[in-house]
């Protein structure tokens, strides 16, 4: 019996989505707020990229709340997580020191994964044969909410200041109960819980598309940490205003939600190795592009990068759920781990080569490894060289 409908289930998508979007907000208040911190406390870069490790150290836990939810519901780990992350967030502007921003991340970073290891699979089955759109709708949500949320820090931040930005966690508490009443019909398990593959007999099938699946994830995150973390503190270093730096990163996320809605439908046409070729080659030298500018122009080049650099992710995602559709959840919790585990690695690489040699020559770095890379990984993936995947396959 087939685990989803056929009929791609717009509302419920979209609901989920927008929870997603309001989540995401809040975490993308850390990057806008890493200047103001690295002035207050007093940190070095190193010490500022370790933050992000602070809130992304707990995907680890990403598969095994995955595993579970191919059992059981865990659709309430989805709908407290953002009034969790917006309490959290929204203290980092008081904390007192750096002991505790590390405790408010680590809080942060606990909802954080429970909501990327349940929510896009309960979208995915509610995605029908469109896959790939649904991700891309799942995506939008998160962009659109990494869009806003640097706007909505700076912007508080000048004209409420610092120490009232607690009264941000408001929207969040809200978003949490509209979640509640929306998803409470919406299942937060397989129909049939308990048919998955053993544990080890999963992970046996998924290491052929897992290896060089993390060598993509590899080279993907040198870039977008760039870009997603560093990218104020960057500008700010050579002369851009809080405010100009703030809304280049949304310019950034803003370009992200049409290239993750468009890159996850284009791949359910096109295929996904087919898209995500198009981003590894297209995007490093968008970065070239950028570093060589000054000014407003930068803009232009930041909408471009956005929408290449961030329209791969929803295609990973649909590329991974569909080639498990007995373990959905453990291998898109097997896969958000890698991915928050190894960007906040390389957000700590990238800082520590900011240290050493400067923002701009770790940008460099950032897109020369994966325009060297990505093709020969994309043509690693099990089925490369087949037709172009269907959307729904396994389904």
């Amino acid at each position: 019996m087939k685990e989803t409908t056929e009929r791609f289930q717009a509302d419920r998508v979209l609901t989920i989505a927008a929870g997603h979007a309001v989540h995401d907000s809040y975490t993308a208040f850390l990057p806008p707020l890493l200047p103001v911190l690295i002035a207050k406390l007093s940190l070095s870069k190193t010490e500022a990229g370790l933050l992000t490790v602070f809130m992304q150290w707990p995907s680890l836990l990403q598969p095994f709340i995955g595993h579970l939810a191919d059992r059981v519901s865990l659709r309430y780990l989805v709908i407290l997580a953002p009034a969790v992350t917006a309490a959290m967030m929204s203290l980092l502007g008081v904390a007192p020191g750096y002991a505790v921003l590390a405790l408010l991340l680590i809080v942060v970073g606990v909802s954080s994964a429970s909501l990327h290891a349940v929510a896009p699979v309960m979208a995915g089955r509610l995605s029908g044969r469109s896959l790939g759109r649904g991700m891309g709708l799942w995506m939008v949500g998160g962009e659109l909410g990494r869009t806003l949320g640097p706007i909505v820090i700076v912007s508080a931040i000048q004209l409420l200041s610092l120490e009232r930005t607690p009264w941000l966690m408001v929207i969040g508490l809200l978003a949490s109960a509209t979640l509640y009443l929306r998803l409470r019909d919406v299942p937060g398990r397989p129909p049939h819980p308990g048919q998955g593959l053993p544990w080890r007999r999963a992970l046996r099938g998924m290491r052929p598309l897992m290896v060089p699946l993390v060598g993509i994830i590899v080279v993907r995150a040198l870039l977008s940490s760039s870009l997603t973390t560093y990218l104020p503190t960057f500008l700010s270093e050579e002369g851009a205003t809080l405010w100009f730096a703030g809304a280049s990163l949304s310019v950034l996320e803003a370009a992200g939600v049409m290239g993750a809605l468009l890159g996850g439908s284009l791949s359910d046409r096109l295929g996904r190795p087919q898209v995500l070729v198009i981003s590894l080659l297209a995007t490093p030298l968008l970065m070239f592009a950028f570093l060589s500018v000054e000014g407003w122009i930068r803009f232009p080049i930041l909408l471009l990068l956005g929408f290449t650099g961030l329209s791969i992710t929803p295609v990973i995602m649909a590329l991974v759920q569909e080639s498990f559709p007995e373990n959905r959840a453990l291998a898109n919790g097997i896969y958000m781990a890698l991915s928050f585990t190894i960007r906040s690695v390389a957000v700590v690489v990238l800082g520590a080569l900011g240290d050493l040699f400067g923002l701009r020559l770790a940008f460099i770095v950032s897109a020369v490894v994966p325009l060297l890379l990505g093709l020969p990984l994309v043509l690693a993936l099990p089925g490369t060289g087949d037709r172009p995947n269907k959307a729904g396959r396994g389904d």
